[in-house]
């Protein structure tokens, strides 16, 4: 038996109930993507039945869906990566990640600079292309880092390659992380390597998150302790440190992991699949360009049947998202929404409706009775609602 668990990064629903506590009231960012598009041709996801779960501009809400659909609401605190990541796993947070509006304390920071060698600079809360246009030329002629937030828990380092060398910045990361622990143990310490000249300043396909390791057991680590395969594909290794994971396939964009995905399908497999789809976050979303979030959602809805249709009668495939990413608000970080949830396989009962689940967690639960595994966790599995 195989599952194929696809995460399109920052793909939301619509806010949340207490999405005004994170600045996020009125965040809606697939219905926002579609408006501004003048709607989307998504026909595959349409029959799976996206249309039935939001009114959306171009997408039907057909009468027979050929998959069956839900909604998610995270129950974790927070709005970050690996927070949802880790939820989906089954494992929830009563507290978010740390966050740093002023910038990181600067103690810390030259600490930090005394294990790297170099200074630092910075140390603001930004969009990431937006620092590097400042900074880029002064970090140049001085060789130091560049360090960022947003509202996220991230602690972001960026360097042009030319000047730092990805082995190096990877390595200023790690001691970041070592250092990132207690009270100042955010969630994500990002690698953001760029490349350019002044003005033209452009990032790579070379970054690299270095997250927290789960406090607890998820699901990945009792497939692996069963004797299950689990293959992740893009950033999905980054965000459980590594653990749990058998197979680490990392990409550059979007593209490159709808080709692994293809590629995986077409030949027998088991186990656990686990993708990440990050270009409509990291692209798009943090850099409100919900133009470049609608294409990003027709090629993913064309390359997505190249999976569909390969799936064989004990294979199933779960496509939802981690967090929303609304590119049409003035922010520029996650929001707090509701997910999508849509299935398919030959086994999934067509049409069946799993409502709102008040977890993430409620997939790690289905995925668990899915391979056998003992009931754990907070989650709750609609496993009998959508099997046929």
């Amino acid at each position: 038996m195989r599952v194929f668990l696809i995460v399109l990064d920052g793909l939301g629903i619509g806010a949340l109930p207490d999405a005004a506590d994170y600045g996020d009231a009125g965040s809606n960012t697939l219905l926002h993507v579609a408006e501004s598009a003048g709607g989307l041709r998504l026909p595959r996801l349409e029959a799976l039945g996206l249309g039935r779960l939001l009114d959306l501009p171009g997408v039907r809400a057909v009468a027979d869906p050929r998959g069956a659909r839900g909604r998610l609401a995270e129950r974790s605190k927070g709005k970050d990566s690996t927070t949802g990541h880790w939820e989906l796993a089954g494992l929830e947070l009563d507290r978010a990640f740390p966050t740093y509006p002023h910038g990181f304390p600067v103690e810390l920071l030259d600490r930090w600079s005394e294990r790297t060698g170099r200074g630092w600079m910075a140390n603001l809360v930004g969009s990431g292309t937006d620092v590097i246009r400042d900074y880029g030329a002064e970090h140049r002629r001085t060789g130091r880092l560049i360090v960022y937030t947003s509202a996220d828990s991230v602690f972001q380092v960026a360097a042009h390659e030319a000047v730092v060398p990805l082995a190096e910045l990877y390595a200023a990361c790690r001691a970041a992380r070592e250092l990132l622990t207690g009270g100042h143990a955010v969630g994500r310490v990002i690698a953001r390597p760029f490349v350019g000249e002044p003005g033209a300043y452009r990032r790579t396909p070379n970054r690299r998150d270095f997250s927290l390791a789960p406090p607890e057991s998820t699901l990945l680590d009792r497939l692996v302790a069963s004797g299950e395969p689990v293959v992740t594909v893009g950033k999905v290794d980054d965000l459980f440190a590594g653990r749990g994971v058998t197979e680490a396939l990392h990409t550059k964009d979007n593209a490159e992991g709808e080709d692994i995905l293809a590629g995986l399908a077409r030949r027998p497999g088991r186990g656990l699949v686990f993708a990440n789809l990050v270009d409509f976050d990291q692209q798009y979303g943090h850099r409100n360009d919900p133009a470049g979030f609608a294409r990003a959602l027709e090629e993913f809805d064309e390359r997505v049947e190249e999976v569909l249709a390969h799936l064989r009668s004990d294979e199933m495939c779960l496509i939802t998202a981690d967090h929303g990413n609304d590119p049409t608000t003035p922010s520029t970080d996650h929001s707090r929404e509701y997910v999508p949830l849509l299935l398919a396989g030959p086994r999934v009962r067509a049409g069946a409706d799993v409502g709102t689940r008040g977890t993430f967690a409620d997939v790690g639960a289905t995925l668990a009775e899915l391979f056998g595994l003992a009931p754990s966790g907070p989650g709750r599995s609609f496993l009998r609602e959508v099997r046929a």
